[in-house]
């Protein structure tokens, strides 16, 4: 057994940074336990990364961080296992499902399209703030019926209780509370007049008959929130850095519009912002290493998708990629339900964005930088352009 010193919680990097010392980890190692923190193992091949997707019940997702054996939370239904898991999905299925999408893509474009035109003239934005924040939070705000003149102290809330160490972080659940205490306010208002959002939707469910649970309602919408306001950001702001830095890439979606959907793809491949944990359940011997029961392993999803055993010449992006078997949605039955309307997203602004915005490059590399709390991201990406 490897025994490595692996801090997840590095700080903040140049944009790559993280992707490379994953990926020489992977290299060298198929598994090791980290010995930060309490300790945990680390998967880093693909083969390994999807059997534990697919495993709930070996691989438990009563914790899905690694460094937090032991949350003093539930989100539901992101820590649950099936089939309590699965009665949730059912619920949850239709508002994620592909057509639900489509009926909300004019209004996606739409948005998009405004946010685009108000920084195009200007030849330059910080992408992060002026773009990659507004454009799914807004569209994930009015999903739920939240107010959207309160972006700036839900962004807050979200920034505190996923950008800051996970453990022994006060910040964190004080920001949990309060979004909670948020959500118990507009459940009642739902309740008493309902809308067609989605929170209206979800404070009239049944489970097996019976009303919800008021502390699981709220645990549900703790999850939506977090996953809502951040997601989709991160992956936009590494997919126009992507596209700022290589060239060819942007004058390729430019020129042929058609290659964005696969561009997409493999920019979530890529650039995989989610490192999922997952609690071993019983002693088990898997890919190589004698687990305990109790014990936690790490997924980090930007070394598995960049495997070369699956994924050949892993380090470009390709939008013809042939069998994009990527995990940047997991697998099993935690597939991210959300998937459809992120990748909708990340297409919309792709479109929008290369029709109205003429070449693009990084206005200063230095600020540009990667975060490893939580999900991975970029704090500031400013670019530049020549004004119309």
């Amino acid at each position: 057994m490897t025994e490595l010193h692996f801090d997840p919680l590095a700080g903040r990097r140049p944009v790559g940074a993280t992707a490379a010392i994953l990926g020489e980890l992977r290299d060298r190692h198929r598994a090791f336990r980290s010995t930060f923190g309490r300790g945990f193992w680390v998967l880093t091949r693909h083969e390994d990364a999807l059997a534990v997707l697919r495993d709930p019940k070996t691989f438990s997702s009563a914790s899905v961080n690694a460094l937090d054996p032991d949350p003093r939370y539930r989100w539901i239904p992101e820590m649950l296992d099936p089939p309590e898991h699965t009665a949730w999905r059912t619920l949850l299925r239709d508002h994620f499902a592909p057509a639900a999408v489509k009926a909300r893509e004019s209004r996606i474009r739409e948005h998009c399209a405004a946010l685009v035109d108000a920084a195009v003239t200007a030849g330059e934005c910080e992408f992060v703030d002026a773009f990659a924040v507004p454009f799914p939070a807004v569209i994930f705000l009015e999903l739920l019926g939240l107010p959207v003149d309160r972006l700036d102290t839900f962004l807050a809330w979200e920034r505190a209780i996923l950008h800051g160490p996970p453990t022994a972080n006060q910040a964190r659940i004080t920001a949990m509370q309060e979004v909670t205490a948020m959500f118990d306010e507009e459940i009642e208002r739902r309740r008493a007049d309902p809308g067609d959002d989605l929170l209206s939707a979800a404070a009239s469910w049944r489970m097996n008959g019976a009303a919800i649970p008021r502390e699981d309602l709220l645990a549900f919408c703790l999850l939506l929130f977090m996953a809502g306001l951040d997601t989709v950001t991160a992956q936009l702001s590494y997919a126009f850095w992507h596209l700022a830095e290589f060239p060819d890439d942007q004058r390729a979606v430019r020129d042929d519009p058609a290659l964005i959907p696969g561009m997409v793809e493999d920019l979530i491949r890529a650039y995989a912002i989610v490192q999922p944990g997952r609690k071993v359940t019983r002693d088990v011997e898997f890919a190589g290493c004698r687990m305990k029961a109790g014990d936690m392993v790490m997924l980090p999803l930007l070394a598995i998708n960049r495997d070369p055993a699956v994924f050949p010449d892993p380090g470009r992006v390709d939008p013809a990629r042939a069998g994009n078997r990527h995990l940047g949605f997991a697998a099993g039955p935690h597939r991210c339900l959300g998937a459809h309307l992120a990748r909708t997203e990340m297409r919309v602004a792709l479109e929008e964005w290369h029709r109205r915005v003429p070449g693009y490059r990084l206005a200063a590399n230095d600020d540009a930088v990667e975060h490893a709390y939580g999900l991975l991201g970029l704090d500031r990406l400013p670019l530049t352009w020549r004004p119309a």
